[in-house]
């Protein structure tokens, strides 16, 4: 394959937002790795997945605690793994393979642009195997080894909007690595994606951290 067969592929009518997406993906590490500076890209956890169930009290929340969103942000292994790490790498997979597609069979534009949907998803799962194994690793430069009970009195910033009994996801940073915890609001008020807040108490099974907008212990 030539250079300009490279491009016509890499830019045809269905490869080019990938590319370009791909082109902004690399200039974002070397931007990070030039400046050491991280560029934040929140993601709001909080996508409404409950669906309304009638029944004889009115309705109910399937699922309500935690949410489907969460679980499967958990399966994927993103409160261990960073999210720009997961993305970059799985936006990668997807592009290869819709190059490969249109290089080796050319099929319709239509037939390109629908087979990208499936390949998404394979390359996200593709993308949590190939992560699964460096999981220990980015667990020791998130935590630094700290302990449990060290985070409260922190102060983070929510990835997602948290009310009830809702889990949410809220970045700490431990000297200057970043890392992700599992959180609840304390008093069940609604809390902001985006907002600072501070880790107040803990759960006794250790598995989320409560969190409010004021430091009470």
């Amino acid at each position: 394959m030539t250079f300009q067969e490279f491009l016509q592929t890499a830019f045809s009518p269905v490869n080019t937002i990938l590319s370009i997406l791909l082109i902004m993906a690399v200039i974002y590490w070397l931007f990070t790795i030039i400046t050491g500076l991280d560029i934040d890209i929140g993601v709001d956890a909080d996508v409404d997945l409950e669906m309304d169930i009638e029944t004889p009290d009115g309705h109910i929340h399937v699922p309500e605690d935690p949410s489907a969103w969460i679980q499967f942000l958990k399966f994927l292994n993103l409160d261990i793994v960073p999210i720009t790490y997961f993305l970059t790498i799985a936006l990668f997979f997807t592009w290869l393979g819709s190059f490969y597609l249109e290089t080796y069979t050319s099929p319709e534009v239509w037939i390109s642009a629908l087979a990208v949907f499936p390949m998404l998803l394979v390359s996200i799962l593709l993308t949590r195997l190939v992560l699964k194994p460096l999981n220990p690793f980015f667990r020791e430069i998130n935590h630094k080894g700290e302990r449990a009970h060290d985070f409260l009195g922190r102060q983070g910033r929510l990835k997602s909007t948290i009310h009830g009994k809702k889990t949410g996801i809220l970045e700490v940073f431990i000297g200057s690595d970043p890392m992700t915890l599992m959180v609840k609001s304390k008093d069940g008020g609604k809390i902001e994606h985006g907002e600072i807040v501070f880790i107040v108490d803990e759960d006794e099974n250790r598995k989320y951290f409560y969190v409010s907008k004021e430091i009470r212990f």
